[in-house]
């Protein structure tokens, strides 16, 4: 099974609508894994039945025995992260301060701190019409977002032997759930549009894929609202060898079939012919 991360650099360049547009018309067994889980929602454009629910536990938080603690304030003292805090002589834990570092548990001369597992979020596998997705949401507030990341992926790989191809839809950035994401896949699609911010986060994302060797492709989203910036992107992809698989120009039809809770390839329109002609391109590479 090949594995297909569909990432960008930045928030907002339509990189759902391309994942979930690409799950359509694809004719191949396919797994699917929502990688952005601080925002996932490929769901909704790729609606299935639940078949399992789990808790995701991320970092561990510290939890102050009151009927134990001495009320030192050794723990205040020490902790860097002002996660806690004293009122009457009673000292407590901040949930959303605590980093799970252990130091109050350490200088804590009277044992009366230790650390518990934190419920940070939820695991969720479901059958969809195109293929078992494995997707999660992560608590507000809560970190380690990486590391639920890579137990989406694991969600996934369970369907290896089943399918041609897992696609994942993942985050937006260059930070952890990206590095976490793009670990171990055959390649990526970054989808970018052409916005001099786009631009600047594809040149960085680019750079964060290369140290991964992995096959670098790129896609071009409402190519045609600023087609100076759209050269200087082909620019770039010339100077840096790399596939620029597909453009696909500014569409009402989109977000009309966002609304519907549809994939833009389920309708007949520009873009997504666009998307047809992206995945027509991209198959001869990867060879599928």
């Amino acid at each position: 099974m090949k594995r297909l991360a569909v990432i960008s650099g930045k928030g907002g360049t339509g990189k759902t609508m391309v994942t979930a547009a690409l799950a359509e018309i694809i004719e191949k067994d396919l797994a699917l894994a929502d990688c952005d889980v601080e925002a996932s929602n490929l769901e909704l454009l790729h609606p299935g039945e639940l078949i399992s629910k789990e808790d995701f536990y991320g970092l561990d938080i510290s939890v102050i025995d009151q009927d134990v603690c001495i009320h030192c304030g050794e723990c205040l003292e020490n902790c860097r992260f002002d996660a806690v805090e004293e009122k009457d002589g009673i000292y407590s834990i901040r949930a959303l301060h605590c980093e799970g570092c252990g130091v109050c548990e350490y200088v804590c001369p009277a044992d009366a701190v230790s650390m518990k597992p934190r419920l940070s979020g939820e695991i969720y596998c479901s059958g969809t019409g195109r293929g078992p997705l494995a997707h999660a949401r992560l608590t507000p507030g809560s970190g380690n977002s990486g590391l639920l990341v890579n137990e989406v992926k694991k969600r996934a790989a369970r369907w290896s032997n089943m399918c041609d191809l897992l696609l994942i839809d993942g985050p937006p950035g260059i930070g952890c759930p990206l590095i976490s994401t793009v670990s171990g896949v055959d390649a990526v699609l970054v989808v970018t549009e052409p916005s001099n911010s786009g631009l600047s986060d594809l040149t960085r994302v680019v750079e964060v894929c290369r140290g991964f060797r992995l096959r670098i492709f790129v896609a071009v989203n409402r190519y045609d609202l600023e087609e100076s910036v759209f050269h200087r992107i082909e620019d770039f992809c010339s100077s840096e060898d790399l596939s620029l698989v597909g453009k696909i120009p500014f569409d009402p039809a989109v977000l009309d079939a966002v609304r519907r809770n549809i994939p833009v390839t389920k309708t007949d329109c520009p873009a997504a012919d666009a998307v047809r002609e992206l995945w027509l391109n991209l198959s001869k590479e990867l060879e599928l």
